[in-house]
């Protein structure tokens, strides 16, 4: 069954189109810098938000009928893994994410529930070998039951953490049958609404000793994903612990996981945490755990995570060149964790979104590789720090200044003289070069 008969395959078409259903900018062969587009980004399509999602908000009923909603329970979970695929191929997308509850429904006993997903992921298994397509990442959802009130990896209640345990043991296991190139770790709800009834350094104990039970059983059954802790500050839990991405490094150096682990970043988190997206982006890549990317962006007047369409194009610029300066983003990928609003609730609405964040993206790619080929910025910092290059700044970046070597230079009274940033500058110079590709 189609479920998208009206929907063409998207095709790359250029700036001069005037189709909405076409890439503007997304070429996926076009060679950028000695990779193909398609091997920059690598795009994946998240199963949670496309063919779960209904519209529903706090104050409003469901406004997306789709037509996989004519069936229930497993048939249903059936007709989105053959939507999920014809929306691959129809947009070209390599890739595609899930939580194990999105794939199938949960049973009365975890029985059921494993049972549930072995179904789904053999059919899963089929249209993968028919299509081509691949899974950037599984996951377990450990925070929508009732049952991780409290938590998952940080629960008070050892039956639930006990739970939480066999729920990531399938994770891995439906992680490795597919042959998933990362497995995610999100904590939604690891950490706690106030600290008079929690024990922090328990809780965060515990959570390592769920990772590190992972990583050993991925050793033993032959699981060779790229393990990935996406952080988050806030919401559902007033402070999560993996707050930022800082956070999240100062964790694995604690509990010894820093060589097991990397990063799954999203932008929406990053503001949620006050962060830009490629401040935590930089902040991982420094410290070699940069692993993979959520593509979204928050409404900045809304204090939650409003996951909507990254079109922002000097946020998707800045994305990529720091994806660039990284050397890229290697195993991971660039998910849509993005969901179209309220309003956009007819089935051209998920193409529509998705083609608008991965042309802004592939618009970010080609202003940020043009940044990078002719060294805008580079130079800019470069000439920034070059009082460290020679004299008494050579001496402090080599090691050989002490502090009373400084104090010597410091007593010869010679004129300081600062020089502006020309932030304003740069800004405008950022601008010239997003709009000239």
């Amino acid at each position: 069954m189609s479920y998208f008969k009206e929907i063409n395959t998207i095709q790359f078409e250029g700036k001069g189109s005037d189709n909405p259903l076409a890439f503007k900018h997304y070429d996926p062969k076009q060679v950028i810098l000695g990779k193909t587009m398609e091997e920059h980004l690598r795009f994946a399509v998240a199963y949670w938000h496309t063919f779960n999602a209904n519209g529903t908000d706090p104050f409003g009923a469901p406004t997306m009928i789709r037509g996989w909603d004519q069936y229930n329970g497993l048939d249903r979970a059936k007709a989105r893994v053959e939507a999920n695929f014809e929306f691959l191929n129809k947009l070209n997308v390599p890739y595609f994410a899930f939580h194990d509850v999105d794939i199938a429904p949960e049973g009365a006993t975890l029985q059921e529930s494993n049972k549930n997903i072995d179904v789904i992921v053999d059919l899963m298994k089929d249209n993968m070998r028919s299509s081509g397509k691949k899974l950037l990442w599984n996951t377990a959802n450990m925070f929508s039951n009732p049952r991780f009130v409290h938590g998952a990896g940080t629960s008070v209640n050892a039956d639930v953490y006990a739970y939480a345990a066999a729920q990531v043991k399938k994770g891995l296991e439906v992680g490795k049958e597919l042959g998933a190139e990362n497995y995610v770790f999100w904590g939604g709800r690891e950490g706690y609404d106030t600290l008079l009834n929690t024990d922090m350094g328990f809780e965060l104990d515990n959570l390592a000793r769920l990772y590190h039970m992972a990583v050993a059983y991925a050793k033993e059954i032959g699981f060779d994903a790229q393990f990935l802790i996406e952080p988050k500050p806030k919401e559902p839990t007033k402070h999560q612990y993996d707050f930022d991405a800082a956070t999240t490094i100062a964790f694995l150096h604690k509990y010894g996981l820093k060589d097991h682990f990397k990063l799954n970043l999203e932008a929406n988190h990053a503001t949620l945490a006050g962060h830009t997206f490629e401040h935590e982006i930089r902040t991982a890549a420094i410290n070699g755990v940069l692993g993979s990317l959520d593509a979204n962006q928050g409404d900045l007047l809304l204090g939650w995570d409003t996951d909507e369409f990254p079109v922002d194009l000097y946020s998707t610029t800045l994305t990529m060149y720091e994806v660039l300066k990284a050397g890229g983003i290697g195993r991971g990928g660039i998910n849509f964790d993005a969901k179209v609003r309220r309003g956009s609730f007819e089935v051209e609405d998920l193409f529509l979104g998705h083609i608008a964040g991965m042309d802004s993206f592939a618009w970010g790619l080609k202003a940020a590789a043009k940044l990078t080929e002719e060294k805008i910025l580079d130079n800019i910092v470069d000439n920034r720090y070059r009082s460290f290059k020679e004299g008494i700044g050579a001496e402090i970046v080599s090691g050989k200044a002490t502090l009373a070597s400084l104090e010597q230079y410091a007593l010869q009274n010679n004129p300081i003289k600062n020089e502006s940033g020309r932030q304003e500058r740069i800004s405008l110079i950022l601008s010239e070069v997003i709009f000239s590709v």
